[in-house]
C-alpha cells in the first residue's frame, strides 16, 4: 500500500509540474511578443517622424 501511495504522489507532482510550466510561459511569450510589436511600431514611428536619417548620405 506504501508503494502505491509513493507511486500516485510521484506521479501527480510530474503532472502537477507540466502545468505549473505552462502556466508561467504561455504569459511570458504573449508579453515578449507584445512588447516586441510595440518596440518594432515605435521604431517605425520614429524613423518616419524624424527627418534626415542617419542611412542616407547627402554630400
Amino acid at each position: 500500500m506504501k508503494k502505491l501511495t509513493l507511486l500516485t504522489i510521484i506521479i501527480s507532482s510530474i503532472m502537477l509540474q507540466g502545468c505549473i510550466h505552462k502556466l508561467v510561459t504561455v504569459p511570458v511569450k504573449v508579453a515578449y511578443k507584445t512588447t516586441k510589436g510595440v518596440v518594432k511600431g515605435t521604431v517605425a514611428v520614429t524613423k518616419a517622424i524624424i527627418p534626415g536619417s542617419s542611412d542616407s548620405k547627402d554630400d
